[in-house]
């Protein structure tokens, strides 16, 4: 009886090491931790990972320390070819956040679509970020960007698209280039129109911070001028030949504009860099993630 009880005992043991030990492995290796994370992340800048594998791309956002992420592709109903259940799902997973989505195919006649996806996907930000319907133009010799039609054309739509947006509980934000910000031939500036003439109920903007720095504008000054009109920023950094850079390596005086940061409405921001020049994207996003640590964003 004795031995029949002693290996009994045994078993019982090894059993239970072995149903205790495997959820624990398996948690571990599908929840990433979330303690200490900072800041959001514009996917646009791994844009080509996130074309190839999704998942494991945005588990190495997650890894490298964001807490949040803007997308930037959406095509058939889906994000990065994940319904938006499946999209917020996998994000879910990793203890990331879709906040915000960048649309710009959106049109009239397909807004109501594109926002109900949006909002599926558990987004709060409809993000319109270059003028829509075919109003945004590239120079294609010297890749200058700008746009066809007036300011105050885009005035109409945006107010148009914030409406629809407003009315399912979304909000809509404008994201600029540098073309908004500089003088047409007639003394208009875009933004200007755009952010006096735009219901602020319906629609806000999302800053580019290079792009404004690019155009010889000043941001303190649009805070100035327009507090509580910047729902959102997109951190991005210019090197000494003005060009795109990780965050805290360039000249942009993020430490000046952050202090602003109650001024201008800012509820939330995200790194960004359109070309990396070399350097691995994954690489420039960890850089980044340091630099705004380190400029001291929360």
């Amino acid at each position: 009886m004795k031995k029949i009880t002693f290996s009994f005992s045994i078993l019982l043991v090894l059993v239970l090491g072995f149903v205790s030990c495997g959820p624990a492995k398996t948690t571990e290796e599908t929840v990433v931790e979330t303690t200490d994370r900072v800041g959001g992340l514009a996917l646009y800048t791994l844009r080509d990972s996130m074309a190839i594998n999704p998942k494991t791309t945005l588990k190495a956002v997650a890894d490298a320390g964001y807490a949040y992420v803007e997308s930037a592709d959406y095509a058939e109903g889906k994000f990065y070819g994940m319904t938006p259940a499946e999209f917020k799902s996998t994000l879910d997973s990793l203890g990331l956040t879709a906040i915000s989505a960048h649309m710009g195919m959106v049109t009239l006649e397909n807004a109501d679509q594109l926002i109900a996806d949006v909002k599926a996907a558990g987004i709060s930000y409809f993000v319109v970020p270059i003028p829509p319907m075919g109003m945004f133009t590239v120079d294609p010799v010297t890749n200058k960007l700008g746009m066809k039609g007036t300011a105050d054309e885009l005035v109409t739509i945006m107010n148009a698209i914030g409406e629809k947006c407003h009315k399912a509980g979304l909000k809509l934000l404008y994201h600029n280039h540098d073309f908004e910000f500089m003088p047409l031939a007639d003394g208009t500036i875009i933004e200007d129109v755009l952010l006096e003439k735009c219901n602020p109920e319906w629609v806000n903007f999302q800053m580019d911070l290079y792009w404004v720095t690019k155009a010889n504008a000043n941001a303190l000054t649009y805070f100035e001028k327009y507090p509580g009109r910047f729902k959102a920023w997109h951190v991005k950094d210019m090197d000494k030949e003005g060009k795109f850079a990780p965050v805290g390596t360039g000249t942009i005086d993020f430490k000046s504009i952050l202090a602003q940061k109650e001024k201008s409405g800012m509820e939330f921001y995200l790194v960004e860099q359109d070309q990396t020049f070399g350097l691995d994207p994954m690489e420039a996003i960890k850089i980044s993630h340091k630099g705004l640590i380190d400029i001291g964003f929360k």
